[in-house]
């Protein structure tokens, strides 16, 4: 399928302003991390360590009233989330005084005894110490430093050196941008997160990679030709398969963040921020850079 016909956009000649737009997003994101590394964003319970309790009431709970019962029993860190479907509502508290094991029952008995006329179960209950959340967050920030890594090399054995270089400049530009955008709104930073920034990455270097082979073919091509120019050309060849590729990803992780419900919203959302900015620097950030290097190459040797 072809979206666009035959394009012939100068994107290398926008690498001044490309490289300013993705600087600002990259200092804006090592902000975000630092900050979720300190500990000081919003961090979920995965990372912080705490409690979450899904509860699922015979009929409606007002968020007001259950947020009312809490404050009542010296709950007062507690945060709500009200899941419209089937009268359900997560309970989530960070570190409390209360003894790890003693938070769930509390939550329980808390809604057991001001809503005695509404039943309900205990969908899920998970508890995480501080230690262990510690260790995921230091795990966390290692698995993505190891996966940069893994990519420069991948990279370097198929294309060379410079182009993992590209690579893994431009997945890193796309993990630090999910990281700018949910600090920056000060969304919960938790595993379902991660996970998303990890898929992304795969998917920008899948994208990254297509363009990659193209501009790779025709530098053996076309010799007499300028690395501007075959770069250029490279990238508007393979135009209409990167947004046709990313449009119908997009589509489907639209019906997951409209349709998938709360538990995975912030996931589908961090997925949607992701695909933008994975066709934006497969383009604007890896190409440019990696055209750079070629050129100041060719004019060394000449």
């Amino acid at each position: 399928m072809e979206l666009i016909g035959k394009t012939n956009i100068d994107f290398i000649g926008m690498r001044k302003i490309s490289f300013v737009i993705s600087g600002i997003i990259a200092i804006l994101g090592l902000v975000g991390m630092i900050q979720m590394a300190r500990g000081a964003a919003n961090m979920g319970i995965d990372f912080s360590g705490g409690t979450a309790v899904q509860l699922k009431f015979s009929q409606p709970v007002g968020m007001d009233k259950a947020r009312e019962a809490l404050i009542k029993h010296n709950l007062k860190e507690a945060s709500l989330q009200d899941i419209k479907e089937g009268n359900k509502l997560l309970v989530k508290i960070g570190k409390t005084t209360l003894a790890t094991g003693k938070v769930a029952d509390t939550i329980e008995d808390v809604f057991k005894k001001e809503f005695p006329g509404n039943q309900f179960v205990v969908e899920s209950s998970t508890e995480i110490g501080p230690s262990v959340g510690d260790k995921l967050r230091k795990d966390t920030l290692t698995a993505i430093v190891i996966s940069m890594l893994g990519i420069i090399i991948y990279i370097a054995w198929r294309f060379d050196f410079k182009f993992g270089v590209g690579a893994v400049i431009a997945t890193l530009h796309d993990v630090l941008a999910m990281f700018a955008v949910f600090y920056l709104m000060g969304k919960e930073v938790n595993i379902l997160f991660i996970t998303a920034v990890l898929t992304i990455a795969g998917y920008s270097l899948t994208d990254t990679v297509v363009v990659f082979d193209r501009i790779r073919e025709n530098l053996h091509k076309d010799l007499k030709q300028s690395m501007h120019n075959v770069f250029n050309k490279s990238i508007n060849e393979v135009l209409s398969r990167t947004i046709v590729t990313a449009l119908t990803t997009f589509l489907a992780t639209v019906a997951m963040f409209i349709f998938g419900g709360e538990v995975i919203h912030d996931f589908a959302f961090a997925l949607l921020i992701g695909i933008v900015v994975g066709v934006y620097s497969s383009v604007f950030v890896a190409s440019p850079i990696v055209s750079l290097w070629e050129e100041r190459g060719v004019k060394a040797k000449a």
